[in-house]
């Protein structure tokens, strides 16, 4: 079992949302947390049936118990709450009422929001787990990560494919599929396809929706679906005013590397190849966005990409941060990162590579190692947590 970053510091304190896509952890987590509080799992198909009949159950179990915020111990947990937004009403009132603190644990707020779910007024805090990161992981394997992906049980098993297979096939294409209200699954699940084939690129709605055969709103419907599962996310450009043209297009990344490979058919990553540095940018980004997450940052990501071809892959806080998988970080390789120093001012420029051990250029670019880079980011040398 690995060790989770994620601090639930505030769930002693009050009631908590819990969100992640599925398998990243999050009843591991629980269970290791709080061993003995009262569970409902909604995947179970005899708990579904009880509470969506009678919602109330829940509360009247409290009551007949007496519990309240005084003799309650740990919280109570509501795993996959999605399932079932009504439960969420009596949630608000057993918190209002009787003091008392749920953990409320999902993978899709899109059913809660589409159908008016109560999501407590403000009340709970929200807390995301995302897949494995290399902090979590002793003696930390770049090459199983890139081609595994970093979901728990993929990451460790010596045979990830079939079990990635596995989940492509039954969450992403079937349970995510069911939330596109849509009957044209197989237009669906071409689009997870062209989807991870443009994988960290900048997003052309109406490209990827003829190579889909649908309509450019249905497209940005499909992205919508992927966001509201936790299951990918938008990089916008960066905005700050420019001398340059710039490109204006968000990127889209998904959660998972062994996830885009397995959409997009793509074999064994191999070192010094174009899939191998795709891969490694990836890698990286999923680690700066879990940091904002965990570190209670929660800086925007977002990129910059001149119509003249100057590029840094990923602008946060005060960072300007380029990833390169080289083991020689040359003069052409800091092109983008120097043009966009030239217009703008930040704390700190790093290009991440796979150099044997860091150097500062002339004009200040700090060259990273990836595994130095790392080791400051989740120490907070580079963006402080709160």
């Amino acid at each position: 079992m690995y060790n989770r970053i994620l601090n639930l510091d505030l769930i002693g304190q009050q009631t908590c949302f819990l969100w992640g896509p599925r398998q990243t952890g999050k009843s591991t987590l629980i269970r290791s947390l709080f061993p003995r509080a009262r569970r409902y799992d909604l995947l179970l198909a005899d708990v579904y049936r009880r509470l969506i009949d009678r919602p109330e159950l829940i509360r009247e179990k409290c009551l007949a118990e007496g519990l309240d915020g005084d003799s309650q111990v740990d919280p109570i947990v509501i795993d996959e709450v999605q399932r079932i937004p009504e439960l969420l009403n009596e949630v608000h009132w057993l918190v209002e009422n009787r003091g008392l603190r749920f953990l409320l644990c999902g993978s899709n707020t899109r059913k809660l929001k589409r159908d008016g779910g109560n999501l407590l007024g403000g009340r709970a805090v929200r807390y995301q787990l995302h897949p494995l990161v290399s902090a979590e992981i002793p003696d930390f394997f770049l090459d199983n990560a890139l081609n595994a992906g970093l979901l728990p049980r993929h990451y460790q098993s010596a045979r990830p494919r079939r079990l990635i297979r596995a989940y492509v096939g039954d969450y992403l294409r079937e349970e995510i599929a069911a939330e596109a209200l849509t009957r044209n699954i197989p237009a669906f699940s071409r689009f997870l396809e062209v989807a991870a084939l443009s994988n960290g690129e900048l997003i052309n709605h109406s490209r990827i929706a003829a190579e889909c055969g649908v309509s450019a709103p249905t497209a940005k419907g499909y992205f919508k679906i992927l966001e509201d599962t936790m299951i990918g996310s938008f990089v916008p450009a960066f905005r700050r005013r420019a001398k340059r043209r710039v490109f204006g297009a968000p990127r889209f990344y998904f959660f998972d590397i062994g996830v885009v490979a397995c959409l997009t058919g793509r074999g064994h990553v191999h070192a010094a190849s174009e899939l191998f540095e795709r891969a490694f940018e990836h890698f990286i980004f999923m680690e700066v966005s879990a940091y904002s997450s965990y570190s209670g940052t929660f800086f925007p990501v977002s990129y910059w990409r001149t119509a003249s071809g100057y590029e840094v892959d990923f602008i946060f806080d005060d960072v300007a941060l380029e990833v390169k998988s080289t083991f020689r970080i040359q003069d052409r390789h800091l092109k983008g990162i120097r043009a966009f120093k030239e217009e703008f001012n930040m704390a700190q420029y790093i290009v991440v590579s796979r150099e044997e051990a860091p150097r500062q250029t002339a004009d200040g670019i700090l060259i990273l190692p990836w595994r130095d880079f790392l080791d400051r980011l989740w120490s907070g040398e580079i963006v402080p947590a709160t």
